[in-house]
C-alpha cells in the first residue's frame, strides 16, 4: 500500500470518528471522494494490518496503533497549517491542500523543528487543537454559533475548514478567532442571525452559523489568563 494513501484515510476516519462517532463506508467514500469498491479494499487491508477494527454494517474503527498513526500525521498537518499562515502569510482559506501535501513528507526531525520554530502551537489558523508531540489531544468545550440566543455575546474559538468557500466568507464578515460576537437577532424559521462583530452588523445564514464554534467570552478571557502564565513559566526556565 502507498504510504500516502494510508495516511489519509487514517486521518480521515480519525477525523471522522471524532466529529460522528461512528465512520462508514459511504462516508469515507464522500469525505474521500472515492468509489464505495475503493474503500471497501482499503478498510480490508488496513483491518488485516491491525489499524482499524471493521464490523459489517456496524462501520470503522480505528485501533490504538492506527490512532496513533492518525494522530501524528494530523499534529503535522496543522503544524504545516500555522507555518503557512503565521511565516508565508497565506489566508486561512488556502492552507489545506498545501498541508495535505507538506504532512506526508515530514519526518520526526523536522516535526519537531517546526514546532519548536513556531513556538509550541496549540491550535491551528481554524481553531482546531494541535495534539502533542505524545499524541495528547485536548478538548474544549463548544458551542455553535447557531445554538445561540439573541442577547448572548461569545468569542469565535473555531471555524470550520471543510469548505475554502466557508472560511473566505466568514473572514470576509470580519469572523475570525478571537472575535467577540454579539447575537442581536434570531429568525427562527430559518436559523439566520443578525449578529454584531466589532461594532459592525451582519446578517448570516442559519447553514454559516453551524459552522462556526464559539465560547462564552469568559472562557476565552480565563484560558488566555492561564496561556500567558504559561508562557511566563516557560520563559522563566529558559532563563535559569
Amino acid at each position: 500500500m502507498a504510504s500516502e494513501n494510508v495516511e489519509d484515510y487514517l486521518k480521515s476516519i480519525y477525523t471522522l470518528q471524532s466529529k460522528e462517532g461512528r465512520v462508514t463506508t459511504s462516508s469515507l467514500s464522500e469525505r474521500l471522494r472515492v468509489s464505495a469498491a475503493s474503500v471497501s479494499e482499503m478498510i480490508k487491508k488496513l483491518a488485516d494490518e491491525g489499524s482499524v477494527h471493521h464490523t459489517p454494517y456496524k462501520g470503522v474503527a480505528l485501533t490504538e496503533e492506527g490512532k496513533t498513526r492518525a494522530i501524528r500525521i494530523v499534529r503535522r498537518h496543522r503544524l504545516w497549517e500555522v507555518f503557512l499562515v503565521e511565516v508565508l502569510k497565506y489566508e486561512w482559506d488556502e492552507i489545506h491542500e498545501e498541508a495535505e501535501r507538506l504532512e506526508h513528507i515530514t519526518s520526526d526531525k523536522l516535526e519537531e523543528r517546526l514546532d519548536a520554530a513556531l513556538g509550541y502551537p496549540t491550535k491551528d489558523p481554524h481553531g482546531d487543537v494541535i495534539p502533542t508531540r505524545e499524541g495528547k489531544v485536548v478538548q474544549f468545550g463548544q458551542a455553535s454559533l447557531a445554538s445561540l440566543k439573541v442577547g448572548e455575546q461569545c468569542v469565535v474559538s473555531r471555524v470550520s475548514d471543510s469548505s475554502p468557500d466557508v472560511l473566505k466568507y466568514a473572514s470576509k464578515l470580519g469572523i475570525t478567532l478571537r472575535k467577540k460576537i454579539h447575537i442581536r437577532e434570531k429568525l427562527e424559521f430559518d436559523g439566520s442571525l443578525r449578529v454584531q462583530v466589532e461594532g459592525r452588523e451582519h446578517f448570516i445564514s442559519g447553514k454559516l452559523a453551524q459552522h462556526i464554534f464559539v465560547e462564552p467570552v469568559a472562557d476565552e478571557k480565563r484560558r488566555r489568563s492561564k496561556s500567558f502564565k504559561r508562557v511566563r513559566t516557560i520563559s522563566r526556565g529558559k532563563s535559569s
